[in-house]
């Protein structure tokens, strides 16, 4: 898939395969699908946060490409015609996105953003040309929200992890341990880190996670959890990490530093550096259930298209939507792994 101009594409969902028409600088693709009900078709803007493959999304290890694909991909047997834009996390194409959309006339603009600035002037622009918004992950003006509820990602973890230590380490000493980027400001890091110690405290209330603080860096990750481990070599490791990425960086500073018995990771985000894919490490895998990772929060970004297409259906044909939808976080073992993520599904 190719992009011309402000990196925009028009993604057309029909039930012809193969059709291909070029509309000046967008590309409007026939896709193949599901049989589409006969009635009216809707063109919806989709402005993504970033296109960047480099770029990773919400502390995690998604990349804007993966929240891309899943909007063509869950466009596809409904009656949309979509048009795809790249924020570039920078104000003025976000402004600029917006006014497009404008004068394309969308039915619905879908904004993902994370610069309150621009997404506050979107929503004067397209509240004044009298398209509706749909906000993904950062508020804009007062439309309709679909974010991750990080706290009760966090939480979910911290939960894990306490339960782990009542069912398998009862009566031992603990210790617990945050790692990532512990001390990024943003309220969706931190919220995720309060989330964890909730969990925690809720299942093991004398037990108070230290946070380790490794700036999304791999080996400074490994580093900080050797240290930690060093100091509590009497006792059992209880270590949440704030993404995947550094949850495979907490395994092997376990595994060189002797601790995979008494250490168990449970991670955030659940991507397929975890859980799948040709060439990863499958730590999350039902031949894998000794794993020192028990388990992933998944956020799903990869399927936000399929989640938030149908939100936006709804706000079109007049239905009422919450202000607020989130995220249903799972948190993903081995043992369900299959379930959530099938062998055959493409990521």
């Amino acid at each position: 898939m190719t992009s011309h101009g402000s990196k925009l594409v028009m993604a057309r969902t029909a039930p012809f395969a193969g059709r291909r028409a070029f509309l000046g600088s967008a590309i409007a693709l026939a896709v193949p699908g599901r049989a589409i009900a006969q009635g009216r078709r809707f063109t919806i803007g989709f402005a993504n946060l970033t296109d960047d493959p480099g770029a990773r999304l919400e502390g995690l290890g998604f990349t804007g490409q993966d929240v891309r694909t899943s909007f063509v991909l869950g466009a596809r047997g409904l009656p949309i015609d979509l048009v795809l834009y790249d924020n570039a996390r920078e104000r003025a194409k976000a402004v600029a996105n917006a006014e497009d959309a404008v004068q394309r006339k969308v039915d619905l603009y879908i904004q993902y953003c994370d610069d309150q600035a621009a997404n506050e002037e979107v929503a004067r622009r397209l509240t004044a040309a009298r398209i509706p918004v749909l906000a993904v992950n950062f508020p804009v003006g007062s439309a309709p929200l679909y974010a991750a509820d990080n706290r009760e990602a966090g939480r979910l973890a911290g939960d894990a992890l306490g339960k782990f230590a009542l069912t398998t380490w009862r009566g031992r000493l603990l210790a617990a341990a945050i790692l990532g980027a512990t001390k990024d400001p943003s309220k969706t890091i931190q919220d995720r880190i309060a989330g964890i110690a909730e969990g925690l405290r809720q299942q093991l209330p004398d037990v108070v996670p230290i946070q380790l603080d490794s700036g999304g860096n791999f080996l400074d990750a490994q580093a900080q959890l050797r240290r930690f481990l060093a100091k509590e070599t009497g006792a059992m490791a209880l270590v949440a990490t704030l993404d995947d990425i550094t949850a495979l960086a907490a395994k092997l500073a376990a595994e060189t530093a002797g601790r995979v018995p008494d250490t168990v990771i449970v991670s955030q985000g659940c991507d397929p550096s975890v859980h799948g894919g040709v060439s990863s490490n499958k730590v999350i895998d039902p031949n894998n259930r000794n794993s020192i990772v028990l388990g992933s929060v998944a956020y799903f970004l990869d399927r936000y298209g399929s989640e938030i297409l149908p939100l936006a259906l709804k706000m079109l044909r007049g239905e009422p939507v919450p202000p607020r939808s989130f995220t249903g976080h799972v948190l993903v073992t081995a043992k369900n792994v299959f379930k959530i993520y099938p062998p055959i599904d493409i990521n």
